[in-house]
C-alpha cells in the first residue's frame, strides 16, 4: 500500500496555487504534506494535518472528497486525481501511533463540552491544548457522537474512535458518558459547579416523521435510530427506505451487509435530483440496492407502502416540483420499513435552560463564533446548522474554540 502511495504522492503537480487546498473546508497545506511525506517527515506531516484538523484520521475516510480536495485537483480535469485522502489516512493513522499529547492545565479555565460529536472531540483537543481543564458530557456509552452511532462501521472503524479517546484522557480531558445534560444536571449546575463555559455539541438525534397513516406500526423504523445498533433489528427479508440522502444510503448498504436480501429506497424524484453524494449513491448501486423512483409514500400497512405515481416540472422559480397523478396508488411489498427524511435536535438541553434561543427548526441560535444568546454558552456542530459533514464541524468549531478562549480569558478575573 505505501508502495501505491508514494506513486500517487508523486503525481502531485505542487501547484503553486493548489486548488485542492482551497476545495478543503479546513483548507488542508495538501502541497506540503505530500512534500513531507516524500520526504520521509511523516510525523512532521501528521502533526501538522492534526493542529490544522483534530479528526483529520475520520476525515480521511468519510469526507466527500470527489467533491473538495480530490475534486478540486487539476489532474482531475482530464484523468484521476490525486488520490489525497489515502495519503492523508496514512500519515494520521501513523501520527496517531507516536503522538505524546502535553498540556499544563491552567487554574481558573475550566469548560464544559456538552456532546462528544466532531464538533465536542474538536474543541475539546484545542482547548486542552491550551491549558484548559475539559470535562465531556456524553450521552452514550461511548465517545463519538455521529461517528460512532450514525456512520457504518465498514465506512468509519470503530477502532479509530477508541484511540481518540486515549488521547483524549492522556491529554487530561474527563469524560463522564452515559450523562445527558437537562434532565438531571441542568447548565445552571454546570456554572454553579465553576465550569467558566460551556459548549453544546449536541448533534440531531430527533427522527423527522413523514407524518403519514401506518408510521407507528411494529415493522416501521427511523434511519437514525437503526443505524445506532442494527444488529437488534430484525427487518426480514425485504426493506424499503423512504428517502434518499447519504444517510438512506448508509442504512441501505448496513441492512444488505446485516442479511436483508432486498433493499430498496423509495424516492419521490429522479436520480439526477436524489440529495446523497453521487459517490454514495453509485456504491449503494454496487452493493445492490434497488431504487424505486417517482413514488410517493401515501400509507404505510402491514404489507408495505402505498404510493402514488409521480411527475416532475419546472415552477416558474426554476425549481424542480414533483407533484402526485391522480388513480395511481399502488403497494409496495416489503416485510419492513425505514424512514430517513431528515432529524432534528431534541430539545432536553433547551427546555431546562433558560437564555437560550432557537430557531424555527428547533436549532440553537448562535452568531459565526458560536456564541449562543446566552453569555458563556456556545454552541456549533449539526445542533446549529442541521446535519453537515464531519469537516464542516470541524470548521466551525474551531472558530468556536477561539471564541470560548476569548471569552473566558476575559471574564477569569470576575
Amino acid at each position: 500500500m505505501q508502495r501505491g502511495l508514494i506513486d500517487e504522492g508523486k503525481r502531485c503537480l505542487k501547484c503553486a496555487n493548489p486548488r485542492c487546498s482551497k476545495g478543503c473546508p479546513v483548507n488542508t497545506s495538501i502541497k506540503d504534506m505530500i512534500n513531507m511525506f516524500l520526504n520521509g517527515e511523516i510525523q512532521a506531516a501528521g502533526e501538522m494535518l492534526f493542529e490544522n484538523n483534530p479528526l483529520s484520521l475520520v476525515c480521511s475516510l468519510v469526507c466527500p472528497h470527489e467533491r473538495q480536495c480530490e475534486g478540486n485537483c487539476v489532474l482531475g480535469i482530464k484523468g484521476t486525481p490525486v488520490n489525497i485522502s489515502a495519503i492523508e489516512n496514512y500519515i494520521s493513522d501513523y501520527y496517531m501511533n507516536f503522538m505524546k499529547p502535553s498540556y499544563e492545565k491552567i487554574k481558573g479555565k475550566k469548560v464544559a463540552i456538552i456532546g462528544s460529536g466532531p464538533a465536542g472531540i474538536t474543541i475539546a483537543f484545542i482547548l486542552a491544548s491550551r491549558g484548559y481543564d475539559v470535562t465531556v458530557f456524553e450521552a452514550h456509552d461511548k465517545i463519538g457522537g455521529v461517528l460512532m452511532y450514525g456512520i457504518p462501521e465498514f465506512r468509519l472503524p470503530k477502532a479509530i474512535l477508541s484511540r481518540f479517546k486515549n488521547k483524549m484522557v492522556e491529554m487530561g480531558i474527563k469524560i463522564r458518558p452515559n450523562t445527558m445534560i437537562g434532565p438531571v444536571l441542568t447548565i445552571d449546575d454546570l456554572f454553579r459547579d465553576g465550569y467558566k463555559a460551556v459548549f453544546i455539541g449536541t448533534g440531531v438525534w430527533k427522527p423527522k416523521a413523514l407524518a403519514i397513516k401506518g408510521e407507528s406500526l411494529g415493522h416501521v423504523h427511523y434511519a437514525i435510530d437503526y443505524l445506532k445498533n442494527p444488529d437488534v433489528y430484525d427487518l426480514g427479508n425485504s426493506l424499503c427506505i423512504i428517502g434518499a440522502g447519504n444517510v438512506a444510503m448508509d442504512v441501505a448498504r448496513t441492512a444488505l451487509r446485516n442479511g436483508v436480501k432486498t433493499v430498496s429506497i423509495m424516492y419521490r424524484g429522479d436520480m439526477g435530483s436524489i440529495t446523497a453524494d453521487k459517490n454514495e449513491v453509485e456504491l449503494a448501486k454496487v452493493d445492490g440496492v434497488k431504487f424505486e423512483l417517482y413514488k410517493l409514500p401515501m400509507e404505510i400497512t402491514d404489507e408495505g407502502v402505498i404510493y402514488q405515481e409521480t411527475v416532475t416540472y419546472q415552477a416558474e422559480n426554476g425549481v424542480e416540483v414533483f407533484v402526485p397523478i391522480e388513480d395511481t396508488k399502488e403497494l409496495f411489498k416489503t416485510d419492513s420499513v425505514i424512514i430517513s427524511i431528515s432529524q432534528g435536535p431534541r430539545a432536553n438541553i433547551i427546555s431546562t435552560t433558560k437564555g437560550i434561543e432557537i430557531d424555527n427548526k428547533g436549532l440553537v441560535a448562535t452568531d459565526l463564533s458560536g456564541r449562543t444568546t446566552r453569555a458563556g454558552v456556545f454552541a456549533s456542530g449539526d445542533v446549529v446548522t442541521g446535519a453537515k459533514t464531519v469537516v464542516e464541524a470541524v470548521r466551525l468549531s474551531k472558530n468556536v474554540a477561539d471564541a470560548i478562549d476569548e471569552y473566558v480569558l476575559s471574564n477569569m478575573d470576575k
